[in-house]
């Protein structure tokens, strides 16, 4: 992931998570992490991923912007103040 990603990601992330909402997500990447050696992907994997989700989104098989939102506010218990700013 490039610096500029991370950085936007963590601006959003530090915009709309409580500081218990924070802990926990990083409780939970640190978990992750240390579950699974983590590789690369191979440029074969990374381009039927892509082929995957181009053959996915064509079918309508995919998740909008609100449903994942709301996905995520119901797994991490967002605060209301993030519910009225969307």
């Amino acid at each position: 992931m490039s610096e500029t990603t991370l950085t936007s990601l963590l601006d959003f992330l530090f915009g709309m998570l409580s500081p218990k909402d924070m802990r926990r997500v990083a409780e939970q990447l640190i978990e992750h992490a240390d579950e699974e050696e983590l590789k690369p992907y191979t440029i074969e994997e990374l381009h039927e991923r892509i082929a995957q989700s181009e053959r996915d989104f064509a079918e309508g098989d995919f998740y909008t912007h609100e449903e994942v939102m709301k996905m995520l506010d119901e797994e991490l218990e967002l605060t209301p103040k993030y519910a009225e700013a969307v």
